[in-house]
């Protein structure tokens, strides 16, 4: 089974897109993020959340400001270069972000719905280790 980790600040949000993975078959772990708990990804550490996920689904936000998030997809990307990170509420401020290369994600503007969350999955998935 397909194993996804959501990470989002705001727990209700969080269990919404864990729920719609989940009818999708996807197995699904949720943190929080480093505004909300400790996290070992900020500080170059693995994290045994991401240690065992075939892919990432990371709120922009969830470190804070937009420099935290360009800062924590950087660290992510550091420890997991071929993990697909799948980015959601991404808006136009996020200028940092790259869909190709080192630092690529997938993103997706906006607080996605139900088949946007599932098809940007599916194409990260397809995806994994063709952009490093």
């Amino acid at each position: 089974m397909t194993r996804v980790v959501v990470v989002h600040r705001q727990p209700d949000v969080a269990a919404e897109q864990a729920a719609i993975l989940r009818g999708a078959g996807y197995q699904v772990e949720v943190c929080g993020g480093p505004t909300n708990y400790p996290c070992p990804v900020v500080h170059d550490l693995p994290c045994p959340l991401a240690d065992g996920a075939d892919v990432l689904v990371y709120e922009a936000w969830a470190a804070g400001g937009s420099e935290a998030g360009r800062q924590l997809v950087a660290h992510v990307r550091d420890l997991y270069a071929d993990l697909p990170l799948v980015l959601t509420d991404v808006d136009a401020s996020l200028s940092w972000i790259e869909t190709e290369g080192p630092e690529r994600v997938r993103p997706l503007v906006g607080r996605p719905d139900p088949e946007a969350l599932l098809a940007a999955v599916g194409m990260a998935l397809a995806d994994q280790g063709m952009a490093v």
